[in-house]
């Protein structure tokens, strides 16, 4: 065990389903998040941060372990197991002599109707909550804290005005998150912090609905277009239809709830339009941000800011209307795939510094492993950033490509199979077995509108991706233990 107590503690923050263009200070005005703002101008904003999977669990399982979802075989939600090998982040860290804490979601086995099952994490600090509802007889953290507090979880998740900032789910992470901050101060400590928003039932509580406007959010990126090439892409797994932005599918369902604690949808107030869902988004971004400044001032009272590597993160956007779809399934639009990534150690990583470097998800593992002085096994696909952190490489290269993939992660009917290769410039995604694919120019068409799989004039471009794509996928996979001999 390392006991070399000079190492930094290290505060993972990541939310769930927060699309790329949501903190302000990145350019995107129409959020409000002044403290995220200071933390993107204290260190380093990755600008083109890609998931591994637009799903869940096999997101957060890839980039936990650094590897990608295929190699892991962990490709769906509601697995009943985790797998022995590789070893999660935590654990690799708690065997180095890291306290290591888990507060709110985990989601690396199914957690329907129940506490999901553990793998040996490394977590000796553990106050877990999945979606903010009380529907299991035991083991819900964030449900008995509520019941503490003199309230019933159940009801308040059935009240229009959403549950109260002060019982919220994401208040919660911050309480006990700064409560495992001010009791670890012998040692290193790591605390993965798991917030449940923005996700579904975008349901804020109506005190934050009412500081947005949603007659003036950004609105989405549709074309009556979308509707023709969504039609196309019907039978592939997705959680809502298309629709028109006026008209959103909201009704589709979002995951199977037991039937006694349901969720309050938007259209409560009989509005499904884009723009009030959007409001509700941003609504729960600004509850975000309040809370992680409250942890981030936690953090400075007690002394340990200097010694601490901040990360803020989410495991995979939202859709929220554009292309005339909200939520999430196998498709590759980057306000699904694409999510905020920033670093902060004061003193020793860059500060103010945006990289336009194509990075993923997966390099968060073993940049922890080298901040830490840890090696980075062989197996390992993620890359280290701390070159580009601490200015030791030049900001905007770090990948070629990086890519994402479906592959069977909804229980829906089709099991689609997907893969997503973008290179900065060109995006390909295959729907495999269904002769039907997506081909972008990001160049030239940023929102994503003009598919160029069936174009005459892009089939030379798209064979030669297609055969780099399917190179990059097996280079990929993971393969096996290592050799013990020649035979």
């Amino acid at each position: 065990m390392n006991q070399d107590d000079s190492r930094p503690n290290i505060l993972w923050i990541c939310t769930d389903q927060q699309r790329y263009d949501t903190i302000a200070a990145l350019g995107y005005p129409h959020v409000s998040t002044p403290n995220l703002d200071q933390l993107a101008a204290e260190g380093v904003a990755f600008e083109r941060a890609y998931c591994q999977a637009p799903i869940c669990t096999p997101s957060r399982a890839s980039f936990l372990t650094g590897m990608y979802p295929s190699s892991l075989h962990v490709n769906r939600n509601g697995n009943p197991t985790f797998p022995d090998f590789p070893p999660l982040i935590s654990k690799r860290l708690a065997d180095a002599g890291y306290t290591c804490g888990l507060i709110g979601k985990l989601h690396l086995t199914s957690a329907y109707g129940r506490v999901e099952t553990r793998t040996d994490d490394g977590y000796s600090y553990w106050q877990y909550s999945h979606a903010p509802r009380d529907d299991w007889e035991q083991g819900h953290d964030y449900a008995d804290w509520v019941r503490s507090k003199g309230a019933d979880l159940g009801e308040l998740t059935q009240d229009p005005a959403g549950v109260p900032a002060e019982l919220h789910q994401t208040t919660w992470c911050a309480e006990k998150t700064i409560e495992f901050v001010e009791a670890n101060r012998a040692r290193p400590w790591f605390a993965s912090v798991n917030i449940y928003d923005p996700h579904p039932p975008f349901n804020p509580p109506q005190a934050y609905r009412d500081m947005f406007d949603p007659r003036a959010v950004k609105p989405p990126l549709f074309r009556e277009s979308d509707l023709a090439q969504q039609a196309k892409l019907a039978a592939i797994d997705f959680q809502s239809k298309a629709r028109r932005p006026d008209d959103l599918d909201i009704k589709s369902p979002i995951l199977p709830q037991p039937p006694a604690r349901s969720y309050i949808e938007p259209e409560t107030a009989g509005q499904r339009d884009a723009r009030t869902l959007i409001a509700a988004y941003y609504a729960m971004i600004k509850l975000i941000d309040d809370q992680v400044g409250r942890i981030l001032t936690a953090l400075d009272a007690s002394g340990q800011r200097d010694n601490t590597v901040v990360i803020f993160t989410s495991d995979h956007g939202e859709t929220l209307g554009d292309h005339g779809l909200i939520q999430k399934g196998c498709r590759f639009y980057d306000g699904l795939v694409r999510v905020p990534l920033i670093w902060s150690w004061r003193g020793r990583f860059a500060n103010g510094l945006r990289s336009s470097a194509l990075v993923e998800l997966t390099d968060i593992a073993p940049t922890l492993l080298n901040i830490c002085g840890l090696e980075a096994p062989d197996y390992l696909v993620g890359k280290s950033l701390l070159p580009i952190l601490t200015r030791e490489a030049g900001q905007d290269a770090h990948r070629d490509v990086v890519r994402c993939e479906f592959i069977d992660a909804l229980d829906m009917p089709d099991g689609s199979v997907a893969t997503m290769h973008f290179d900065g410039r060109y995006k390909l995604i295959v729907y495999h077995n269904h002769h039907l694919g997506e081909l972008y120019d990001l160049e030239a068409d940023p929102g994503e509108f003009d598919n160029l799989w069936d174009s005459p004039a892009q089939q030379s471009l798209k064979a030669e991706l297609l055969l780099r794509s399917f190179d990059a996928t097996m280079l990929s996979l993971y393969r096996g233990p290592d050799r013990i001999g020649p035979m």
